[in-house]
């Protein structure tokens, strides 16, 4: 008897061990690893337009450090999300069982997202807070969806250095309702279940070895596997809509707007008084752009069906503040109200983003703008800022679909894209080097478009100690002081702003009794692409950029030439880049351009953008040896 309830106790222990045991993984899924995705399960039941549920079990082994965060587990709730039931276990490298945590054991609190005065999330998170490497976190949890109008999907590889051992993605839905998918490249159409009650699809992924960072690679949702869904019929907090198209999301949006764009009296007044003495669209839009920045500012808000409807203008009028939300559907009414055709936007924001797709309508949207629909001159307005120029969107949401809200529901529009032409940085620099090699310098540079916002958000949000830092960073130099520094911001539709700073730069050329030693290019200095791995995936450039730096440094009398870099010119696919160098009359002179352009090539190529990159590098460093004259 004794013995065979030692067998019960065993037994369960070498299941375990088993099935977590880190030896058990494959080699290929620990190679550019940081953590394996071991088993997965994920299950979406739709009940009815108004309710779902979400089951998702899974258990992560951390093979290092890098990977820790996986082992971290946090999710939101709210009105609209309940989380029944959460279970947390931790695994040693044999699988043996050390820990289990439940729900009531774990932190729950208030979300804090840092820019909201108002949210009614909370989150429920655990940390094991284990180190003793490799180990494995198991984690099950139960939501309740109360309205589908954001449904999960399933996105099985986390990022770069994530591998998955097996990962399932189970929907269940009535048999007479329609559910939407759209797949990311390279994902399987699911196996289709369909019963007398209800449609079933499935989809599975496994031995999916982990994929290291590459630069210029293409967007996870073209390179790994990945599902979206979005229902047909919903509804949310009382009401209704329909997904079948952007159109009809449109109307759905429309409705949670309707009432939400009438004006006080005394801001009708500031309107007229600012826009009818002007005469053009775009006179009046960027003067009411103007008074939106100088008396509104940007506070989120995130409650209820106010995470995607917005306060009343009414309610900006009075309070001076908004969302991204209130604030644009208080633009479109202040520009309705002189006259305007305004429309309100819903977009996906972020740099790398690449918007809605065309042919999937699903409001996976983040941030609100909006427009003024002018033909080709169409003018974008972002209203969350106090700074921006009025029609440039940036990186944050240029060159992307979004979806304008008409009249007659939702409309798809791309938003500008910017050339290599608009996103500038020239550089114009006067040097000089004394006798011991000391530097003083006095640089100007214009940057517009793309490569002005890092600077305009420096100037306007950075302390003392980020602008610092910002100064201290720029130069390639082993050390230098900025002595002084100045700005100027010219807005327009492509933004610039105009920096000056006077440097100076301790030993920066090393002097002997015959030789000075030297890099003539201060400042712009191509990296060198890593070729010891073969490339796995396609070159994606989002964003091109021109470069002209022109450098003049003065020295010492009595010197020539003796080493200089030949001048380089190179033009290929992925842009243009030269550089050329002059001695005369005791100054040097530099002259560097480089355009890069935007676009997509493959992998194939890499061995040509790593050569150009690495040319660039050699070129930008180059240095040269001057020698006194006999």
């Amino acid at each position: 008897m004794k013995l065979f309830c030692v067998l019960l106790f065993i037994i369960p222990l070498i299941s375990i061990s088993q099935e977590y045991n880190v030896n058990t993984i494959p080699e290929s899924l620990k190679t550019n690893a940081d953590v394996v995705l071991r088993n997965e399960n994920v299950e979406l039941k739709i009940n009815s337009p108004r309710e779902a549920t979400y089951y998702h079990n899974y258990a992560i082994t951390i093979l290092n450090e890098d990977g820790l965060g996986y082992a971290y587990y946090f999710n939101n709730y709210d009105k609209y999300r309940k989380i029944n039931k959460v279970v947390a276990k931790l695994y040693d490298r044999n699988g043996i069982l050390l820990k289990t945590v439940k729900k009531k054991d774990m932190t729950d609190m208030a979300y804090e997202d840092r820019i909201s005065i108002l949210n009614d999330e909370r989150t429920i998170s655990f940390n094991f807070a284990w180190k003793a490497f490799p180990f494995t976190v198991e984690i099950e949890e139960e939501i309740e969806y109360k309205g589908i109008f954001q449904l999960p999907g399933w996105h099985p590889v986390a990022n770069s250095r994530f591998s998955v051992e097996k990962s399932t993605f189970f929907v269940s839905f009535p048999a007479d309702y329609k559910l939407h998918y759209s797949l990311w490249k390279n994902t399987p159409v699911p196996d289709i279940s369909a019963q007398k009650s209800n449609t079933q699809y499935y989809w599975s992924l496994k031995q999916f070895p982990a994929y290291d960072k590459e630069y210029f690679r293409p967007d996870k949702n073209e390179i790994t596997p990945g599902v979206y869904l979005a229902p047909s019929d919903f509804e949310i907090d009382g009401y209704k809509g329909n997904m079948d198209s952007w159109q009809n999301l449109g109307n759905f949006i429309q409705t949670l707007n309707k009432g939400k764009n009438n004006l006080p009296d005394n801001v009708k007044k500031d309107v007229h008084d600012i826009a009818d003495k002007l005469t053009t669209t775009e006179e009046k839009i960027n003067a009411l752009y103007n008074y939106l920045q100088q008396n509104t500012r940007y506070i989120s808000i995130q409650v209820g069906i106010g995470s995607w409807q917005p306060f009343e203008a009414a309610y900006v009028a009075k309070n001076k503040y908004g969302d991204c939300k209130a604030l644009s559907n208080y633009m479109v009414s202040l520009l309705q109200e002189a006259g305007v055709n305004a429309k309100y936007v819903l977009i996906k924001a972020g740099a790398g983003e690449r918007g809605l797709i065309k042919d999937f309508p699903v409001s996976n949207f983040n941030h609100a703008i909006m427009c003024v629909p002018e033909g080709k001159d169409t003018i974008w307005l972002e209203c969350t800022s106090q700074y921006a120029s009025p029609g440039f969107m940036g990186s944050f949401t240029g060159d992307r679909d979004a979806l304008m809200i008409d009249d007659n529901g939702g409309v798809v529009v791309h938003t500008p894209v910017y050339k290599a032409s608009d996103n500038l940085e020239i550089r114009n620099i006067k040097a000089s080097v004394d006798d011991n090699g000391n530097l003083t310098a006095d640089i100007s540079t214009h940057y517009s478009g793309i490569r002005q916002e890092h600077i305009l958000g420096m100037m306007h949000e950075a302390s003392k100690e980020e602008k610092d830092k910002y100064l201290n960073s720029i130069l390639h130099l082993p050390t230098y002081h900025v002595e002084s520094s100045d700005f100027n911001e010219v807005k327009g539709k492509i933004p610039l702003v105009e920096e000056r700073l006077k440097i100076t730069a301790p030993s920066y050329a090393n002097v002997t009794s015959k030789r000075i030693f030297l890099q003539p290019n201060l400042i712009n200095k191509e990296f060198r692409l890593d070729t010891t791995k073969k490339r796995r995936f396609d070159i994606c450039i989002n964003n091109a950029y021109m470069e002209i730096d022109s450098i003049t440094i003065s020295i010492p009398a009595g010197y020539k030439i003796e080493a200089v870099a030949k001048d380089v010119a190179v033009t290929n696919q992925f842009g243009s880049y030269s550089l050329t160098t002059m001695f005369d009359n005791n100054t040097i002179s530099v002259y560097r351009k480089h355009i890069q352009y935007a676009g997509n090539y493959p992998a194939s190529d890499f061995s040509v953008l790593a050569a150009y990159y690495d040319t660039m590098h050699k070129t930008d460093n180059s240095k040269m040896v001057l020698v006194k004259k006999e």
